[in-house]
């Protein structure tokens, strides 16, 4: 992978098919994710078109196939939270430990911080040594486990939880900007730029 062929940009409704794809098996086979039916395209783009007002939504593409996605979303609406996000990373089957996930959150993490954001949180259910591996390299530290607070597969789950500074938190910070209104700005285009270079 990686070449001209190979780009990470902001998603658009068209890639929520593909999405939907590399998003499904999780939900439908595994605990990694807590939903029991997998999203249609159609649900998929509206969370994408949702998502994307307030939130970066990232994908990698390469020679038009999406091989993985990165989003942010609030951590919680309640005012004081507003400059905190959650943040996940899917890749598809077959891609992993290319460094897709490292150069889409990368990405991700460098917007957030343009438009205000100050920490970002990531929420895995246990075990998942890749996923867990994966948080620790991009400098998340562990914030505690939500013990069986989950039932899913014939079994309660736990979900450890963590979080990463995203720039020194500073006094009276200014309301973070959506994503939309900063989407098509140079400084946002030079960070995909570098997180594709990245690959």
């Amino acid at each position: 992978m990686g070449g001209p062929a190979t780009r990470i940009r902001s998603a658009t409704l068209e890639d929520a098919a593909q999405i939907a794809a590399i998003y499904g098996p999780f939900c439908d086979s595994t605990f990694i994710s807590f939903e029991a039916c997998a999203p249609t395209a159609k649900e998929m783009a509206g969370r994408i078109e949702r998502t994307l007002v307030r939130y970066p939504w990232l994908v990698c593409e390469h020679a038009g196939t999406v091989m993985g996605y990165a989003y942010a979303s609030a951590h919680s609406e309640r005012a004081a939270y507003r400059w905190s996000t959650n943040a996940a990373v899917y890749i598809r089957d077959g891609h992993r430990g290319l460094g897709v996930a490292s150069a889409l959150y990368a990405a991700l993490f460098e917007i957030l911080v343009l438009q205000g954001c100050f920490k970002v949180h990531a929420g895995i259910t246990l075990p998942n040594p890749a996923s867990e591996a994966l948080h620790r390299k991009m400098g998340f530290e562990p914030v505690g486990i939500y013990k069986g607070v989950g039932y899913k597969l014939g079994a309660w789950r736990d979900v450890a939880w963590l979080a990463r500074d995203l720039q020194p938190q500073r006094d009276e910070p200014p309301d973070p900007v959506n994503f939309s209104s900063i989407r098509d700005l140079a400084e946002v285009q030079k960070v995909l730029e570098g997180a594709t270079h990245a690959i």
